[in-house]
């Protein structure tokens, strides 16, 4: 019999630990099976493939005339005629557009970085607030258990006549409400729990285990602020201002000429009436043209638009990083009142608890007042609840510094 209790507890403890994942693991979970980045990789693969799209040529031009009323010439009548023609443009020009597609799949690959970012910082919330949710269910259990054991002496005390029924009755009105709080608790985990499983894009109804535990640690990680600058959403502006800058070089190719070589063949029909060394030889004529945009109004315009796009770029990247530097330092802020109220939070339950312990001696002595102990069990509630807040807090805003600065 022993040895099969044993064998149940050690299986009861190990169950959770396989099925548990760490919070890396979900975050690896989310990466690769999120819609959000497929659908930013796939954009980003468009993008890149616009550059094979770049390194073509106009289209060859084709062209076949028949001549409905044959003209005589000396050599003969011309029947028909067959031509040929290709523009080639500017030299550069090729390059140009290639060098501005690919400056457009640089910044459109800063997308999946910040989504990859954004996706990290989702998830470990979430994370985080399903493990408050069950901390708190934890600590409403243990004061239920708490009151049930006041309610026990309590009923014990209106056996000998040293306490009311009243006093029995507040203690299990103070248990439904911790029952009612917990179910609550319940049903808002179930919420998130549901929430947590759709960004990791797996079945809704997946349970969350956890592997890990969370307290405040004793020193906080270094911030190199230094880093806010390279951040994509930065770097993001910082590679569309240089696809604008190609788009100029590109605007400057297209306004230069184009060039164009073709070949003309005309079909020549003998004279049958005379008799000569070029009757009915066919005309072969090469030709080249040159396209000039004359009138480049267009391309004019073009160079103040992108003028004018650089400058929007530079006054929206100093907006967003002033952005930034305030989200930075207000998470700051509230990372370290999180650590101040924690540690508050645990000298009040240490002297909460110290209280509970002088009641409880109290009723070996005979006299006990179950107003006081309603009283001390809420603020020791209050206290825990708070102290978890005060760790999950932490958590939360160590998590916009990370997606600011990492």
């Amino acid at each position: 019999m022993k040895q099969l209790i044993t064998l149940l507890l050690i299986s009861l403890v190990a169950l959770p630990s396989i099925q548990a994942q760490t919070l890396q693991e979900l975050v690896n979970e989310g990466m690769s099976n999120s819609p959000e980045i497929k659908k930013f990789e796939l954009q980003y693969n468009i993008a890149t493939e616009k550059v094979n799209e770049a390194n073509t040529l106009p289209n060859t031009e084709f062209g076949v005339g028949y001549f409905a009323s044959e003209p005589e010439t000396r050599t003969g009548a011309q029947r028909f005629k067959v031509s040929a023609k290709q523009m080639l443009p500017w030299f550069g020009s090729i390059t140009a557009r290639e060098n501005y597609a690919n400056s457009l799949a640089e910044a459109k690959y800063e997308d999946i970085v910040i989504a990859k970012r954004r996706l990290t910082a989702t998830i470990a919330q979430s994370y985080y607030k399903l493990y408050a949710n069950k901390a708190k269910q934890q600590v409403l259990t243990e004061n239920i258990d708490l009151l049930t054991t006041y309610e026990t002496l309590a009923l014990t005390s209106v056996e000998v006549g040293k306490a009311s029924a009243v006093d029995v009755l507040r203690l299990q009105m103070r248990q439904n409400e911790l029952e009612q709080l917990k179910k609550v608790l319940a049903a808002q985990y179930l919420s998130e729990e549901t929430t947590l499983n759709l960004l990791l894009n797996r079945d809704k109804n997946t349970v969350v285990s956890w592997a890990q535990s969370l307290s405040i640690p004793s020193q906080d990680q270094d911030i190199n602020e230094g880093e806010l600058s390279l951040h994509p959403e930065l770097i993001k502006y910082d590679k569309l201002y240089r696809s604008v800058t190609q788009s100029e070089l590109l605007n400057d190719k297209e306004s230069s000429p184009m060039i164009g070589f073709g070949l003309d063949y005309i079909n020549v029909q003998n004279r049958p009436d005379m008799s000569f060394s070029d009757n009915g030889k066919d005309i072969i004529m090469p030709m080249i043209s040159l396209s000039i945009p004359i009138f480049n109004n267009k391309f004019k315009s073009k160079s103040r638009q992108n003028e004018l796009v650089q400058q929007e770029i530079k006054v929206q990247k100093v907006a967003r990083q002033n952005n930034l530097e305030t989200r930075l330092y207000k998470a700051i802020s509230e990372r370290n009142a999180a650590r101040i109220t924690h540690e508050t939070q645990s000298k009040n339950l240490k002297q909460a608890k110290d209280a509970e312990q002088i009641l409880v001696k109290s009723y070996e002595t005979g006299t006990i007042d179950f107003n006081d102990v309603l009283d001390i069990q809420e603020l020791q509630l209050k206290f825990e609840i708070n102290q978890i807040e005060a760790v999950i807090s932490y958590y939360l805003q160590n998590t916009i510094i990370n997606y600011l600065t990492q």
